[in-house]
C-alpha cells in the first residue's frame, strides 16, 4: 500500500509518526486483503482547517480529530486495471490528536496512529453509528494497535 503523507503544519515534525502509520496501514491491508496497489493520503492540519472541512462537508461547525473522504464512496467506479486502487484521503488535526493523547494519558504517537487507522477503516466502509458496527471497528483498531505494540495497557 502506498501512503502519501502531507504536513500542512511546517512547524510540526510528523516524521516520527510516518513509519508507525505506514506499518499500521500494512497491517490493515493484510487483515482486509487489500491489493498492493492500494493508495491513501493523509494530511496533518490544525484545528481551524479541520473545523472548516467539518463545516463544509458534514455541516458540523466544530473542530474534530479526524475526517475521512473516500474516493469511491458509492462503489460506482471500481478499480481500473494497471492503476492504483485509490482509497481516499484522511485529514488529522495534529493539535487535537496531541491534546487527546494528554487527556487520555497515553503517548501522542498512539493517538495519531489510532486516528489514522480509524480514518482508514472508515475509507474501507467501517462505521460506528450502531453498537455492532462500533464493536467491529474497535476490534480492528485494537488488533492493529496491539501488533504495533501501541495497544491499551
Amino acid at each position: 500500500m502506498e501512503v502519501l503523507i502531507n504536513n500542512d503544519l511546517p512547524e510540526d515534525n510528523v516524521s516520527g509518526y510516518e513509519d508507525l502509520i505506514i506499518k499500521g496501514f500494512a497491517i490493515v491491508s493484510r487483515l482486509e486483503g487489500l491489493p498492493d496497489s492500494a493508495e491513501v493520503s493523509i494530511t496533518f492540519v490544525d484545528d481551524r482547517t479541520i473545523q472548516s472541512l467539518n463545516r463544509d462537508y458534514r455541516d458540523i461547525d466544530a473542530p474534530t480529530d479526524v475526517l475521512s473522504f473516500p474516493q469511491d464512496d458509492g462503489g460506482e467506479f471500481g478499480s481500473v486495471p494497471g492503476m492504483p486502487l485509490m482509497l481516499g484521503d484522511i485529514v488529522i488535526s495534529l493539535p487535537r490528536a496531541r491534546a487527546q493523547a494528554a487527556e487520555y494519558g497515553h503517548e501522542a504517537d498512539r493517538e495519531v496512529v489510532y486516528l489514522a487507522i480509524h480514518g482508514l477503516l472508515h475509507l474501507l466502509g467501517y462505521d460506528h453509528n450502531e453498537p455492532e458496527e462500533q464493536r467491529s471497528m474497535r476490534e480492528q483498531e485494537e488488533k492493529v494497535l496491539r501488533e504495533l505494540d501501541l495497544g491499551r495497557d
